[in-house]
């Protein structure tokens, strides 16, 4: 099954997964945190979920962070931002993949914080981060428009912690055990 897929190793991630894989927290229009090191899942477990939710009918959006805020920089620029800040309040998720990776700076937040109004309480975000929430606020370089926007994001989200090694180094061909023996060829 998916879940088995997604959270194998971790019985209370599966049921997390189960619970919020039907929608409800949609629904009362809160927003999701998954916090955890790199290659842990937390991208997978996103686009999971996604997938799962948009095959109950819901309108889902995944951006990268970086490239949302490069949408919202081109839209101002050749005039569709009223346009597209519209179009995304269309959609009842919209996942924000590596929350946070770059600090933001002042236009980028007022971004953030313009986007995170138009959704409050009316539609919901899922955010990655590697970050925990108490880490948020110096990545945000106005400290004013960072705790606008933790306001409107920490009140009202669930959150999943996950820990663990990474994907990518537990399935590499060159660092699974079957492999172990095996020298990596040297490069000239």
């Amino acid at each position: 099954s998916l879940t088995r897929q997604i959270c194998c190793r971790d019985t209370s991630t599966r049921l997390t997964f189960d619970k919020w894989a039907q929608g409800q927290w949609l629904t009362q229009h809160l927003s999701l945190v998954v916090v955890g090191p790199t290659g842990v899942g937390k991208t997978f477990l996103a686009c999971s979920l996604a997938d799962h939710l948009c095959q109950q009918g819901y309108a889902v959006r995944y951006f990268k962070t970086a490239d949302l805020l490069s949408e919202l920089k081109l839209a101002k620029v050749d005039g569709s931002f009223p346009k597209l800040r519209k179009q995304l309040a269309t959609f009842d998720l919209i996942i924000l993949d590596e929350w946070l990776r770059d600090a933001l700076v002042p236009n980028q937040a007022r971004d953030i914080l313009d986007f995170l109004d138009d959704r409050y309480r009316q539609t919901s975000c899922l955010l990655a981060t590697q970050f925990p929430v108490d880490q948020w606020h110096p990545q945000i370089q106005d400290p004013t428009l960072a705790d606008a926007i933790l306001d409107r994001i920490v009140h009202d989200s669930l959150r999943l912690t996950l820990k663990g090694e990474s994907m990518r180094k537990l399935t590499s061909a060159l660092t699974s055990p079957a492999n172990s023996h095996q020298e990596t060829p040297a490069m000239t």
